[in-house]
C-alpha cells in the first residue's frame, strides 16, 4: 500500500558496492515501503525517508508518539518522500540530488521506514534548516530472520570535520555546512544528501547480515571516494574530508 498521506516523491538513487552477491536473484515481489516482507540476501527491499517539520512526525504533534509515515493516523504535511530499494547486505550509498530538493524548507527533519504491521521507524535526524545543513549519515537496516526490526542512525561523532573552517560540529554529533554556502541558496557547495546504508541481523534463512561490519571496518575511508563517478559529490569541494 503506497504512502498516501505525503504529497510529493523526490528520486532516491542507490549506488551499491557489491560483497560477494554479484549474480544474487531477487526474491523479493514486495516494492511498497508500506507492505510487509520477509527477505533472503540479496533480495531488493524498499524503504522511505521522509522529510517534514519535527512535530508532522507525532500524533499529536510534539505531545505523542513518535510514528511511522506508513501509520494512517500520521498525516505530513509540506513534505517529501525519497524511496530506495538496495540490495539485502550489500553496502549502498544512498543519493538525494539537492538540485531538486531543499530539505529546509521542508521542516529539516527526516524518518526512515518501512512495513505496517510490523512496522519500523528510525528516531528523528536532523538535516538542515536555515543556518546549517547535514550531508553525511550512515543508516542501519536491523533484520531478524528476514523482518526488518529497526532503522539506526549512526553517528561517529565529529573527528572527520575537526580543524576544518568549512564545517560546524552540531551537537559533538554531526558535521554540518552553512546551509548558505549550498548551491541551493546561493552558495557553490553541492549539498546532496548522502547516506551510507549497511545491514545487520539475519535474513529469512537465518545467514547473518555483515554488511554493518564492513561499514565498522571502513569507516576511516570514505565511500564517496569509492564511486569514481561520484567527483562531484557533496565534499569533494571541501578537501575530500568525508
Amino acid at each position: 500500500m503506497a504512502v498516501v498521506s505525503i504529497p510529493t516523491m523526490i528520486l532516491g538513487i542507490t549506488l551499491a558496492m557489491i560483497l560477494g552477491l554479484i549474480g544474487a536473484s531477487d526474491t523479493n515481489q514486495v516494492f511498497s515501503p508500506c507492505s510487509d516482507t520477509k527477505v533472503e540476501v540479496g533480495d531488493g527491499f524498499t524503504f522511505g525517508i521522509a522529510f517534514a517539520a519535527k512535530n508532522s512526525f507525532y500524533q499529536n504533534g510534539s505531545s505523542g508518539a513518535l510514528l511511522s509515515p506508513c501509520d494512517r493516523r500520521l498525516t505530513l504535511s509540506n513534505s517529501q518522500l525519497a524511496l530506495f530499494r538496495p540490495k539485502v547486505d550489500e553496502i549502498s550509498l544512498l543519493t538525494v540530488n539537492s538540485s531538486s530538493f531543499t530539505p529546509d524548507t521542508y521542516g529539516g527533519q527526516m524518518v526512515a521506514f518501512a512495513g505496517r504491521k510490523y512496522a519500523a521507524r528510525s528516531q528523528l535526524a536532523f538535516v538542515a534548516n536555515s543556518s546549517y545543513t547535514v550531508t553525511s549519515f550512515t543508516l542501519v537496516l536491523e533484520f531478524q530472520k528476514g523482518r526488518l526490526q529497526n532503522l539506526y542512525w549512526k553517528r561517529d561523532g565529529c573527528a572527520k570535520c575537526s580543524g576544518s573552517n568549512n564545517f560546524v560540529c552540531l551537537n559533538d554529533q554531526d558535521c554540518a555546512i552553512k546551509t548558505n554556502s549550498c548551491k541551493t541558496h546561493g552558495g557553490s557547495v553541492d549539498c546532496s544528501l548522502g547516506i551510507q546504508l549497511a545491514f545487520s541481523g539475519t535474513d529469512k534463512h537465518l545467514s547473518a547480515l555483515n554488511s554493518w561490519y564492513e561499514v565498522e571496518n571502513l569507516r576511516q575511508y570514505s565511500l564517496y571516494g569509492l564511486y569514481s563517478n561520484l567527483r562531484d559529490s557533496l565534499t569533494s569541494q571541501y578537501d575530500k574530508i568525508f
